[in-house]
C-alpha cells in the first residue's frame, strides 16, 4: 500500500470553500431552526405540564374543599342527630315524669273518691234513716191533717164516701207488681178518689199524678171494674201557678189553712173522670 501524506493532497478551491461555506450556513440555519422548533414544542409540552398541574392541583383543591364540606355536613347532621336525639329524651323524661304525675293524681283522686263515697255512704244510711222517718212523719200528716173531715169536704160536693171505703198509702199492683201507690183513696160503689199529698206542690207532680190514675184506671178495667176514678192535690204550700195546672187537669185542690186542709176551687168546678 502506498500513503500518501496531508501535504500531498490538493488545496481546496475557492468554489469548494464556498461551497462549504454555504452548505455549513444551511446546516447552522436548519440547526437553528430545529432547535427554535424544539424550544417551541419545549415551552409547548412545559406549558400543558403546568396546565395539567394546575388542573390537577385545582380539582385536588375542589376535592379537598367537598370533602371538607362533607365533613362540616357530617358533623353537622351528627350534631343535629345528637341534639334530636337528646330532645327526644328530654320529651320522653318529661312525659314520663307527667304520666307519672298523672298516676299519682289519679291515685289521690282514687283516695278521695274512696273516702266521697264512704261519707256518701254514710250518709245515705243517715238518709234512709231520716227519710223513713219522714215517710212516717208524712203519713202521720196524711192521717191527721188530710184524712180528718176530708169525707164532710167532699160531701159538700155531692160526692158522699161516709159507708165507702178511706186508706192511706194504698198500693195498686199489676201482674203482681206495684205499679202505683195513693197517699189517700176514698171509694164508694159509683166512684174512687185517689188523693196526691205533698208538703210543696210543683207541676211535674200534677203530671205525676195524672199519669198515677191512667195506670190505676187500667188496672181497674182489668178487674172489669168500671167506676169512675177521680183525683185530687193536696199540698200545705200550694202556689198559683201549681194551683191552676191542677185545676186544668181536672183535680180537686186541697189546701192547708191553719191546722186543717180547706178545698180551693172554682165555682162551678168538675172534676176530670178516668
Amino acid at each position: 500500500m502506498v500513503a500518501t501524506s496531508v501535504a500531498e493532497q490538493p488545496p481546496a478551491t475557492p468554489e469548494e470553500i464556498w461551497a462549504i461555506l454555504r452548505e455549513t450556513a444551511q446546516r447552522q440555519r436548519e440547526h437553528e431552526v430545529e432547535t427554535a422548533r424544539w424550544r417551541e414544542e419545549d415551552a409547548k409540552r412545559r406549558e400543558e405540564d403546568a396546565k395539567r398541574r394546575r388542573k390537577a392541583e385545582a380539582e385536588d383543591a375542589k376535592q379537598r374543599e367537598e370533602d371538607a364540606e362533607r365533613r362540616r355536613k357530617a358533623e353537622a347532621e351528627d350534631a343535629k342527630q345528637r341534639e334530636e336525639d337528646a330532645e327526644r329524651r328530654r320529651k320522653a323524661e318529661a312525659e314520663d315524669a307527667k304520666r307519672w304525675e298523672e298516676w299519682a293524681e289519679l291515685k289521690r283522686g282514687f283516695a278521695e273518691t274512696k273516702e266521697l263515697f264512704d261519707r256518701t255512704d254514710r250518709q245515705i244510711e243517715r238518709n234512709n234513716s231520716e227519710m223513713g222517718r219522714l215517710r212516717n212523719s208524712f203519713g202521720e200528716v196524711i192521717e191527721h191533717l188530710v184524712a180528718p173531715g176530708i169525707k164532710e169536704r167532699f160531701y159538700d160536693l155531692g160526692l158522699d164516701f161516709s159507708l165507702g171505703k178511706i186508706a192511706t198509702n194504698v198500693r195498686v199492683s199489676e201482674s203482681g207488681r206495684d205499679i202505683a201507690e195513693a197517699d189517700l183513696w176514698l171509694e164508694n160503689g159509683e166512684t174512687i178518689l185517689v188523693v196526691e199529698v205533698k208538703a210543696k206542690v210543683k207541676i211535674k207532680d200534677i203530671g205525676k199524678h195524672k199519669d198515677r190514675l191512667e195506670k190505676i184506671r187500667r188496672v181497674h178495667d182489668g178487674l172489669n171494674d168500671r167506676r169512675r176514678i177521680i183525683g185530687a192535690m193536696a199540698g200545705a204550700v200550694f202556689g198559683p201557678e201549681e194551683r191552676e195546672a191542677a185545676l186544668d187537669a181536672g183535680f180537686f185542690v186541697l189546701a192547708q189553712t191553719g191546722d186543717t186542709m180547706r178545698m180551693d176551687i172554682p165555682e162551678g168546678f168538675k172534676p176530670k173522670e178516668w
